[in-house]
């Protein structure tokens, strides 16, 4: 018989055969009565040790202070001073015994460690048990260590691999504290106190919480007396558990794309996936070195070497937890990004049909087992393995039982992995990009697809605005009136306010509670509006009770009845209003700069009135002026919704009719501009306010589109008015333009809240942005990005039936098409930086400025 054939063992029994002398190498674990771990790892290649301190705690866990970064301040800190030794002690120390000192912070564990000559083993016990267990926390080091971090914050948010990251997982985690950057937020992390820190460290850096890993040329009992005289000392200490909340599967993917100062674009593709216990790691960690580590990967090859998307891709999984991502980072042109993400998807979505090839499997084995022996090079490396089995997975043979699950993996299980987690509910895209790109991208956003009103004219002058819209089972009725305070009484403004709330109240046929209940027990809603140019009703019902919205509506219009008693409760509701507004020092700023710009003009005093104003309205006066205005030429009902038109049109057009016969009030007095002057206000209050006003134009004002484009420009926390004031400079709690619109005249004004010794300068940045756009410096990239602000928050705007209604009737009003807010886009867009540039140098003149400076 011929001998049997001996089997050769596979090429990853081989690789596997490589690292069973590492694990059998021992690790001396011991307990000591006060609760640390001490993990001794003998290694006599070198005489050299790795004294690591492992404290179990990072910033997933702190507790009521998450996001404040408490973690890596203590990092920070435990290095500045001990009850021994002062702070610059430490480190000469260790540099005097040949060592290296340092330390660092992660989500789940902070790690303190000294590499230094086997010798001085226990120099370093002495110095990192002094450190950990007793370090004082001057408070001037506090203070200064708090400078160097919020350096450090500064930096991280200018780093944009950082930020990508950072938004990666705040974008990713919802309810885990991976969500938190481990530095902490900075607003979070300027709160936190000395005894914050020092609550925080008692109740953290206890020996139960500890773990100590030496590798390196040391005896075991030696060095295990030497812990124990240092660290042994210290009591055992209560350790309340810290609750992490699990992290639920997306029910939809998520992302977010920034858009700053930057070259290139970085993105980052992620997608959930479970913690490092779970069976299915090895398989992830596999798939990770198949599609990105190495240039012969899948990713690299076919989307750099091939199609030329990216100049970089890696990939792997991140799971050291309960949670983690499959992470797929890349570095592309802009125009490049989205085509890649969908190449890189498609990747993806090849491997789930068709698994991969068994020889990708055998490399990517191979890639592993050699970075397993590589992490083991050093005694810092062998420390780093043992302290991550013992603190992050429990088990000191992980690396064992890892590659004994990984010696089963397939590429039947490749496959199901890939089907399994790369599902689109799990998906994360997140991406940075140059400002350009921005505006390329909103800029390709379609404008909604919304119908026109149609109208119908009244005999008698009134108009009928109508939008079927059945999305939804709601009604809008919406009556506006052309009025607002320039035809307000002026012996006792506030009437005009007054009279549309008493629209709402009572009538000849039911008392205000009745109209109340008549309306909400059917979940409706009955409110009025007033303005600087208008003033209605609205009403929203469903649709089965429309005829009750007109009844209330017609009794309103047609019968109020302006009872004494009503009357007071209301004037006494505006007045502790205006008792209200006066508590606002912003509020109180706004009216008197106001005043002082309008002067004589019915535009110097808002629709709320005055006090002496709302005190002489009398149910006469408010007759008087409802008999004025409540007129069939001066009304327009828009109705927006579910109904019937030629069910509901009938209807609409019977209550119209029985409007009073009449015309539209005569537009108001013109305003001839400001004089021109510098006032100071003093109010009982610790921060100063600031104003600048200059001439505007009014909503039918050729350049009021122009106005609309400025104002972004110099408003929102994106301006570069509040980027140089707030952040750059710190001199104001907040920093905008602000507009009054009437008809045919307008205030364009700027304002900011700061400290009473800033307001000089915070008017002269106000200035200095002025010249800037006077001389045409708004880049065409500002531009769009403040053009595709305005579109879209047009378009949010318009979501609602109320809103719809809302629009259609004020341009009714205004004598502008019902239905020009569909040009609204076009007439952002056509505003030009030259249109910009000659706006500012045509309104923001120092001969037309009212300035006002209201200080303590």
């Amino acid at each position: 018989m011929p001998a049997a054939r001996t089997r050769r063992p596979s090429t990853r029994s081989r690789d596997f055969d490589l690292l069973r002398p590492l694990w059998a190498d021992p690790v001396h674990r011991h307990v000591l009565p006060n609760g640390l771990t001490v993990l001794l790892k003998p290694d006599h290649s070198s005489a050299l040790c790795s004294v690591q301190v492992w404290v179990k705690t990072g910033s997933i866990h702190e507790g009521a202070l998450l996001g404040g970064g408490l973690s890596h301040y203590l990092e920070h800190m435990l290095f500045k001073g001990t009850e021994r030794r002062a702070g610059r002690e430490i480190s000469a120390t260790v540099q005097a015994h040949g060592g290296y000192i340092n330390a660092y912070t992660t989500f789940d564990r902070t790690v303190y460690y000294i590499e230094i000559p086997s010798e001085h083993a226990a120099v370093a016990l002495d110095l990192l048990a002094d450190a950990v267990l007793h370090s004082t926390f001057p408070a001037d080091e506090v203070e200064r260590e708090r400078q160097v971090i919020l350096r450090e914050i500064d930096m991280t948010l200018d780093e944009p691999d950082q930020r990508l990251g950072q938004t990666l997982f705040e974008t990713a985690f919802r309810q885990h504290p991976y969500q938190h950057p481990i530095i902490g937020h900075k607003t979070v992390f300027e709160g936190v106190t000395r005894d914050d820190l020092v609550a925080y460290y008692r109740a953290r850096y206890v020996p139960n919480n500890l773990v100590l890993v030496v590798a390196g040329h040391f005896e075991p009992a030696v060095l295990l007396a030497d812990v124990e005289k240092h660290f042994g000392s210290a009591p055992r200490a209560r350790l309340a558990p810290v609750y992490l909340p699990d992290e639920a599967v997306p029910l939809a993917p998520r992302e977010a794309h920034l858009f700053e100062d930057v070259q290139i674009s970085r993105s980052g593709l992620g997608w959930q996936i479970p913690g490092l216990a779970h069976a299915d790691t090895p398989v992830l960690d596999l798939l990770g070195t198949v599609l990105g580590y190495g240039n012969s990967s899948i990713l690299w090859e076919e989307l750099r070497e091939k199609r030329r998307l990216v100049h970089s891709i890696e990939a792997c999984a991140w799971n050291p937890g309960s949670v983690g991502l499959f992470y797929i980072s890349m570095l592309c042109d802009p125009d490049k990004r989205i085509e890649a993400s969908e190449a890189v998807q498609a990747e993806l979505a090849k491997i789930g049909r068709r698994g991969i090839a068994p020889a990708l499997l055998r490399k990517a084995v191979r890639q592993l087992v050699v970075g397993e022996i590589n992490s083991r090079k050093t005694m810092s490396g062998q420390a780093s393995r043992i302290g991550l089995a013992e603190v992050v997975v429990g088990d000191l043979h992980y690396s064992r039982h890892y590659f004994d699950r990984l010696a089963t993996v397939t590429p039947a299980d490749i496959k199901r992995v890939a089907t399994k987690y790369f599902v689109p509910e799990r998906f994360t895209s997140v991406s940075m990009n140059p400002k350009v790109a921005a505006a390329a991208a909103t800029a390709a956003v379609p404008a909604s697809e919304l119908a026109d009103f149609t109208e119908v004219r009244v005999a008698g002058g009134a108009r009928l605005l109508l939008l079927p819209d059945k999305r939804l089972p709601n009604l809008h009725l919406r009556l506006i009136c052309h009025g607002g305070v320039a035809h307000d009484l002026p012996e006792a403004r506030g009437t005009l306010s007054l009279l549309a709330t008493l629209l709402t109240k009572d009538t000849k046929k039911r008392t205000a509670d009745e109209v109340a209940e008549l309306i909400e027990e059917v979940g409706g809603s009955f409110s009025e509006f007033s303005g600087n140019n208008t003033f209605g009703l609205s009403l929203e019902v469903l649709p089965g009770d429309v005829d009750r919205a007109l009844d209330v509506l017609g009794q309103a219009v047609l019968a109020p009845s302006f009872t004494p008693a009503t009357l007071e409760i209301e004037r006494e509701s505006h007045l502790a209003s205006l008792a209200e507004q006066a508590d606002d020092v912003v509020t109180v700023a706004r009216k008197l700069v106001r005043r002082k710009f309008f002067g004589t003009h019915p535009l110097a005093i808002d629709t709320h009135g005055t006090e002496e104003g709302l005190k002489a309205v009398t149910p006469a006066r408010l007759r008087t002026l409802h008999k004025r205005l409540m007129v069939s030429g001066n009304c327009v009902l828009a109705v927006t919704g579910d109904f019937e038109p030629k069910q509901l049109t009938p209807k609409l057009k019977a209550f119209l009719a029985k409007l009073p016969k009449g015309a539209a009030p005569e537009a108001g007095p013109a305003f001839a501009g400001p004089q021109a002057a510098n006032y100071e206000e003093i109010q009982p209050r610790q921060q100063a306010v600031v104003f600048q006003a200059y001439p505007g134009p009014g909503i039918r004002g050729a350049d009021h589109y122009v106005s609309e484009v400025a104002d972004e420009v110099f408003s929102g926390m994106a301006s570069n008015l509040f980027e140089r004031v707030r952040e750059q400079k710190g001199l104001a709690y907040f920093v905008r333009s602000t507009r009054v619109l009437a008809l045919d005249a307008g205030m364009f004004g700027f304002y900011a809240g700061t400290s009473p010794d800033k307001a000089r300068e915070v008017l002269d940045e106000i200035e200095l942005e002025i010249r800037r756009v006077q001389d045409g410096g708004i880049t065409p990239e500002e531009l769009l990005r403040c053009q595709t602000r305005l579109k879209a928050a047009r378009r949010m705007s318009l979501q609602t039936n109320g809103a719809r209604a809302m629009q259609a009737a004020l341009n009714a009003v205004y004598g502008l098409p019902v239905n020009d807010w569909k040009n609204y886009d076009a007439h952002i867009e056509g505003v030009t930086v030259e249109a910009l540039r000659d706006f500012a140098r045509r309104h923001f003149t120092p001969a037309q400025r009212v300035q006002l400076i209201v200080r303590p």
